[in-house]
């Protein structure tokens, strides 16, 4: 006898993107204060995750995350956000996963290509390098102790030209040890 929806639980996980994408609006340009404010107001509201930016991409985004360490939230758990690994370098070498380690933020979102087009053409290189750099990117965070998002990038255009390639993919991340797999539309023009 199946369940019926009622019996079943369910939690909705809120996860909020202001203070780095939202921060990419024209005529937007949030001081690390102005930062720790919106966390704040988002934490007294409830909000299960705040991604906070990218550490090592900007001194605003450095400040942040050297004052959030003493921030004590309610509820909101801090996100850094990154890249998987360049082509060329280990996660060990790579500045940006460097960066993610080093921040206070347990949790890191880390975006890769999830298309194979944008692999050959964006990246200009091979489909199974792209597939090393998102397992061992991941895999090199969560070995310094992260929680890892993983965050397909172009995931449903590159699932319609390549349905194998774009789960390759998502398996990659959870192979590496991703706790959560994203799904992006990230052209936002996908009706599903």
């Amino acid at each position: 006898m199946s369940e019926s929806v009622n019996e079943l639980s369910e939690k909705v996980v809120i996860y909020d993107t202001t203070l780095r994408d939202g921060a990419q609006t024209e005529g937007i340009l949030f001081s690390a204060e102005d930062k720790l404010d919106v966390l704040r107001e988002l934490d007294s509201f409830g909000m299960d995750f705040v991604e906070c930016g990218w550490p090592g991409s900007n001194p605003t985004d450095d400040e942040f995350f050297d004052k959030v360490k003493n921030q004590q939230l309610r509820k909101s758990k801090v996100v850094a956000f990154g890249s998987t690994r360049k082509a060329d370098v280990s996660p060990e070498e790579d500045l940006n996963l460097i960066a993610l380690a080093e921040s206070p933020a347990e949790w890191c979102c880390i975006v890769g290509k999830a298309w194979s087009f944008q692999v050959e053409e964006a990246l200009n290189i091979s489909l199974d390098k792209n597939l090393d750099m998102v397992e061992d990117s991941v895999r090199y965070l969560v070995g310094k102790g992260k929680h890892v998002i993983f965050d397909a990038e172009h995931f449903f255009d590159g699932y319609k030209s390549d349905r194998k390639y774009a789960i390759n993919v998502l398996r990659a991340a959870e192979s590496g040890g991703a706790e959560w797999l994203v799904l992006c539309d990230t052209n936002g023009g996908t009706i599903p």
